[in-house]
């Protein structure tokens, strides 16, 4: 498995080898030991898995979670293609406003981890298209927030507005800046704080150890 950083400070992208043969292929997205060993630090606490199917043209987020109580996230796609992206909506970070964006498919076993606060967005580029969700904690309808895809100060490569597959939700989320105003925004020193909380929980780990 191989790492490497996005423009978004903390998220990372991983890519791990796929084995074809004459049946398909295996492949395996994510190693707690292997994630431990590429980035020194365990994998954050597991609370939940989730995914999603979406079918051609379906852009979902960009989503959060308020913080606190956050949540750290590791996602890939299970099945079909996905343009994934991450965007820095924390206050204060260093990449304040910036965004990143990875192609996803279910052929290989590219996957991206998320910091606390970072929000999430994806394109599905293909019908059936399966996101598959890693989460630190449990979903609460209470804590999630979102702001629009569609903010033109983001510029996020979504395409054509008029193209777009939004739920009624998304379509109505703030701008970034209207989020801000609204004080509705993870602080960055905060979700940093809530991630060095996460490692504390994680279980005990050498860094590479398997």
């Amino acid at each position: 498995m191989t790492v490497s950083p996005l423009a978004v400070t903390g998220a990372l992208h991983f890519t791990a080898p796929v084995f074809p043969d004459d049946r398909g292929f295996f492949g395996t997205p994510l190693q707690a030991g292997l994630f431990a060993e590429t980035t020194g630090r365990p994998l954050f606490p597991l609370a939940q898995a989730s995914y999603s199917r979406s079918r051609r043209g379906v852009v979902r987020g960009v989503h959060y979670t308020a913080a606190p109580p956050g949540a750290e996230k590791y996602v890939y796609c299970a099945h079909g293609a996905l343009l994934d992206i991450v965007v820095d909506i924390r206050v204060g970070s260093p990449t304040y406003g910036q965004w990143d964006a990875v192609r996803l498919t279910g052929d290989q076993m590219d996957a991206l981890y998320l910091p606390v606060g970072v929000g999430h967005a994806f394109v599905a580029l293909t019908d059936d298209a399966v996101m598959q969700y890693l989460l630190s904690r449990e979903y609460d309808p209470a804590d999630e927030r979102a702001v629009s895809v569609l903010d033109p100060r983001l510029g996020l490569p979504v395409g054509n507005p008029a193209g777009h597959d939004l739920s009624e939700r998304d379509r109505a989320a703030p701008t970034l800046e209207q989020a801000r105003e609204a004080g509705l925004l993870p602080d960055y020193a905060r979700c940093r704080a809530i991630e060095v909380r996460n490692l504390r929980d994680a279980p005990a780990r050498a860094a590479g150890g398997r």
